[in-house]
Order: structure tokens, then sequence, then C-alpha cells
């Protein structure tokens, strides 16, 4: 010991290493690599650290192991002696097999061969006890300086049996955690409680908020960087470098509506604008419009009843009974409940099964098949590009490939197939019409009722009568007034006074106004006659006007109505249908009431055309004469 000692004091220990009474310390201030090769020269000096605490020298070394209690000194105490390697004893260790990150060690039974002592004591072969702290010595000149398992090392020194065990293994680096996307706001969540009504109680076909809005501004998505694992260590006590993270691109998630912030605290998706949220389910694309837009059908489990703000689209099905309101309004998926639309177009991608499709203002289009359904618009066209079936279709235009069992009412028709349908149009167009089973063919021709018209016209008539004797008669008082002797001196008088051909004298003046005042009754009655012709002649030509417009509106009414049907196929019934204006422009009544109308009988209508083969090309022009192909 105190051999060592005056090495240290000569300074034969490696930089870094320091002898003390109470144990073996390594000055931390040196870099790892420094104290590394420290320790190397320690054990190539033919060294072994007694009482050496391996989890503390893998720290220092390492770095890696229980934390290091504070040392103000910077000295940390690795053993507790320095002493040599006994020669005879370095025989005592084996090769070790590394392979695959891992040492291993067969520990077996030792023997020391005989030996002859100097003062002539003969010791036979004998079983010798391996150490721990000549081990790791060991092992660090072969290259396993890192990794060692203490415990299975100890347990195998002392087993009074051989095992293999492995003796030291590679410390793999700790995986990195990539950089991910999270979710910042709660209002992408909706909220599927039942929502409840203005009077307290709680409607259970619909939900609170399924379709969040959210406000400009407001944050999403934010990006979390990746972070790098810990790095490994071989069992030669090289470091192994961790992974480093993957990275992910926060713009591939960015679509309409919103934009990347790089802000101090972070790196966010953000809502350019106000509107409703819609992820893409492929590519995980963040979108904000005003439309919304659904991928999991409308029914009771998903989604409940739909009060809706904004345009709303629909990728799956709507379960039958539910109700969708709102405004343009498109569904991917087949229909069995009710779509209500305020404005826009309803698009239906394919069938509607026993539902409705109501729209206030707009266009509806159905591509795949209308059976059992109610389909109305105020203001638009309703197209099927499928077939209908057994359907009761109103709107200002209606245009469909095939129709059966329907009843339709219009004011433009145009269908290619037309069997044992009700159909009722000012203009209609059908390729083919034909019953079916026991289904008649109706079509009825909307002609304007012109019987207020022709009443309004006799009234007009016979005001006018009335006004012609009256001004005759007015006339004849008029001329005879004019005829008195007293009465003609008097005007032809005073027309002389008033262009000046004469003048008075001032004891004339008194004989005039004797005389104005006894023709001054008849003046005045001729006046209230004038008065009266002129008022009457004026009500005549406001009649005549009226006359005149009535009988354009009529033939204006005869010349927009008209039908054609180019090829009859089975008994196909045409009649004209007379209807006020207001009853002819309402395409938002009861089916009930459509079905009474065009099914029901009618005493009001005339016989166009009757027959099972044929055409029908009739105009309202010619009401007396249907042209029979």
């Amino acid at each position: 010991m105190s051999q060592i000692a005056q090495q240290e004091n000569a300074g034969s220990l490696p930089a870094g290493v320091a002898q003390r009474p109470d144990g073996v310390y390594l000055d931390v201030r040196l870099l790892a690599p420094e104290l590394s090769a420290a320790v190397d020269a320690l054990f190539r000096s033919g060294y072994v650290l007694r009482g050496l605490d391996y989890p503390v020298l893998a720290r220092v070394l390492y770095g890696v192991g229980p934390e290091l209690a504070p040392n103000p000194e910077l000295l940390v105490r690795v053993g507790e002696r320095l002493e040599p390697f006994p020669t005879g004893r370095k025989s005592l260790y084996r090769n070790v097999k590394i392979r695959d990150g891992e040492a291993e060690y067969f520990f077996e039974p030792i023997y020391l061969p005989a030996e002859e002592l100097p003062d002539g004591t003969l010791l036979p072969e004998r079983l010798a006890q391996l150490d721990f702290d000549e081990f790791v010595a060991d092992m660090w000149l072969k290259n396993v300086r890192f990794g060692i398992q203490v415990a299975a090392v100890r347990a195998a020194l002392a087993a009074p049996k051989g095992e293999r065990v492995a003796a030291a293994l590679d410390l793999e680096p700790t995986p990195a955690q990539d950089a991910r996307v999270v979710e910042v706001a709660s209002e992408l969540h909706r909220s599927d409680a039942p929502r409840q009504r203005a009077d307290g109680t709680v409607d259970l076909t619909s939900f609170q908020n399924r379709f969040p809005q959210i406000k400009q501004g407001m944050r999403l998505l934010q990006k979390l960087p990746g972070v790098p694992g810990e790095p490994g260590r071989n069992i030669a006590g090289q470091p192994l470098v961790a992974l480093a993270p993957n990275d992910v691109d926060l713009g591939r998630l960015a679509g309409e509506g919103t934009i990347i912030a790089r802000e101090p605290d972070g790196e966010f998706l953000v809502a350019a604008r106000e509107g409703f949220l819609n992820v893409d389910p492929k590519s995980g694309q963040v979108a904000l419009s005003d439309k919304i837009i659904s991928r999991e059908g409308v029914s009771g489990r998903t989604t409940g009843n739909l009060e809706l703000m904004g345009a709303f689209e629909e990728f799956g099905d709507v379960q039958e009974l539910r109700d969708v309101n709102g405004s343009d309004i498109t569904v991917h998926g087949d229909v069995f409940g009710n779509i209500n639309s305020s404005g826009g177009t309803i698009v239906l991608g394919r069938n509607l099964v026993g539902g409705r499709a109501i729209n206030a203002k707009g266009d509806i289009r159905i591509e795949g098949v209308a059976s059992g359904a109610t389909i109305q618009t105020a203001s638009g066209t309703v197209t099927i590009t499928g077939r209908a079936e057994s359907c009761v279709i109103s709107a200002p235009k209606v245009v469909i490939a095939e129709a059966s069992n329907c009843e339709i009412f219009a004011d433009e028709v145009s269908m290619e197939l037309a069997i044992g349908c009700a159909v009722a149009g000012r203009s209609v167009l059908v390729e083919s019409a034909g019953p079916r089973k026991s289904s008649e063919m109706f079509v009825y021709v909307v002609v304007k009722d012109v019987a207020g018209h022709d009443a309004e016209l006799e009234t007009l008539q016979k005001q006018v009568a009335v006004h012609e004797v009256e001004i005759a008669a007015w006339r004849a008082e008029h001329d005879r007034l004019n005829a008195l002797a007293e009465v003609r001196s008097y005007l032809t008088l005073a027309e002389k006074l008033r262009k000046g051909e004469i003048h008075l004298t001032p004891a004339q003046v008194p004989h005039l106004k004797k005389v104005a005042g006894a023709v001054a009754p008849h003046i005045k009655a001729i006046g209230q006659l004038l008065q009266s012709i002129k008022v009457g002649e004026e009500a005549i030509a406001g009649a005549r006007a009226r006359r005149d417009e009535l009988e354009a509106l009529k033939r204006d009414a005869a010349s927009r109505s008209s039908v054609r049907i180019s090829m009859v196929d089975g008994e196909v019934l045409v009649r004209t249908l007379p209807l006020g204006e207001a009853v002819a422009a309402n395409f938002m009544g009861q089916p009930k009431d459509y079905k009474a109308m065009l099914r029901g009988p009618r005493l009001d209508s005339l016989p166009i055309f009757a027959g099972s083969s044929g055409g029908v090309n009739w105009h309202g022009a010619a009401l007396a004469e249907a042209s029979v192909a």
C-alpha cells in the first residue's frame, strides 16, 4: 500500500487517478475519454481495483447508471485500493466469446496446479476461487469494458458448478420519439348528447352539436417535435448512436381554409376562416368550408336528426325516419329518410326510397331510383336520371328518364318513358306512354281557367251598352237646350263679346245681366251634360281596353299549352285541365291533393285524345282540334 502511495506521489498513476487512504478516486473534471484512457492505463499496467464499485465506474466513464452524489471536490470514489494482478492468477480467466452484442463466458471450476513452496512444502492441486475485481480487469483487457452484468457474474462466481453466462451486454439506444400531431382545440370534438329544446325538454332524435363550427384564428392542431433517443453503448464501451426521430410535415395536413403558423410556443395548424371542419379519412387533410361533410351516414346511432345552417355533404346513407334540414344538400348514399332544403340544390347520388326530398327554392337531382317517395320544389327543376316508381313529384319543371305509377304535377314535363302515370303540365313531352297493369295512363294539359275572363268580358259588354244609352240621352238633352232661342241668342252674344267684335254701352250692361240670369240654369245643365258625356266615353274606352287585355290573355294562355306523345303504347287518355293561376303555380301542396286532382273524376276538362296507338301533338291555340299521328 505504501508502495502505491509512493508511486502516486512520484506521479506513476495516470492523470485523473488518485489513491487515498480511504479509496481510489477518479477526477471527474476530466472528459470521459480521458478518464477511460486512465483506467485503461491502470489495467494495462497490471493493476486490479480491489473493492470495485462497478456501477459508479460505469457512470463516471459512460454516463450510464445511478446518479452520483454531489461532490464539491469533483472526485468520485470507484474502489478501495489498487493492487497488482497476481501473475499466477491471470491464467485462471478464460477467453470470452463476443457476438451479437453479448459477451458470453463459461464459468467452470478451475484448479491450481500442484506446486512446491520455497520452504519445501508441497501443495497439491486445489480448487481456485475466481474474483470479481480480477474478472473485471481481465475482461477490460479483452475489450469487454462496459455492460458487465454484476449480479449474474457474482452469482456464477459463487456457483459450485459451471454454467454459461452473458457476462456483459450491449446497452441498446432508447427508441426515438417521432414528431407527432396533436389536437389542441376542444371544438374539434362533437357533442353527441341529446339536443335540448327551447322549452327545456330533450329531443332524443337529435344530437347537441354534431358538426362544430370553427372560428377564424382558432388553433386546431399542433406539431410536437421529435425527441431523439438516448445513445447506447456496446460492450467495448463505444457509443451506439440513437436513431433520429421521424419528422412530420404539418403542411401536408393543411387543407382549404387553414394555414400553418410558426409561433414562439410551437407550430400550429390554424383556421384561416370561419367554417365547418372536414377531415379527409385517407390523407388526414384538414379543411374548413361552408359545407359540412359527413362520412358516417345519418342515423339514430351516428347523427340523429340534423338542423344545419350551411351546405351539407353526406357520403353514407340516411336512415329511415331521419330528417336532414339545411340548404344545398348532397347525399352520396341511399336515402330512406327526409331531405328538407331551404335553398340551393339537393343532389342524391344513389336512391331515394320511401322518403322525401323537399326544396323550398332550388333544383333536385336524383341519380338513382326514386321509389315510394315525395319529391317537391317550389322553384327549380326535378331531374331523375334513373327510374321513378310510385312517387308524387311536383315542380315547375320535371325531367325523368323513366316513370311508373307516379303522380306528376309541373309546369313543364319531359319524360322518355311513362307507364301507368298521371301527369299534368302546361307543356308535356313524352317519348313513349302506356298503362301499367291496373294503373291507367292519364296526361292532363294544364290550361288557364278563362271562365273568369269570359264572365268579366260579359260584364264589360253590358257596362259599355249602358254607357252608350246614357251618353245618347245626355247628347239629346244637350242638343235640346242648345236649340232654345234665348240660350242660342245669349251664347252668340257672349261669343262676340269674347272675341271683341261688339262692345256694350253702359246702358246695355244691366240688360245683359238680366238675360244671363234668365238662361243661367240652362247653361249650367249644358255643362253638367258635357261632363257626364266625357265620363261615359272614358268608361267605355277603359272597358274596351280591358276587353282587349282579357282577350290577349286568353289567346296567350291557349298558345302556351301543349302536349306531345311520340308513341302511344296501350290505352292513353289526354285531356285539358283548367286551373287558376294560384293553383297552377302551387308545387308545394300535399301529396294526397295531387293524387286526388290527377286520379279523381274531372268534369271541367275537355278530351284531347283517347287511344291505344299512334301519337299526340296538340297545341292550345286550337282547342277544338287534336292532331293524331
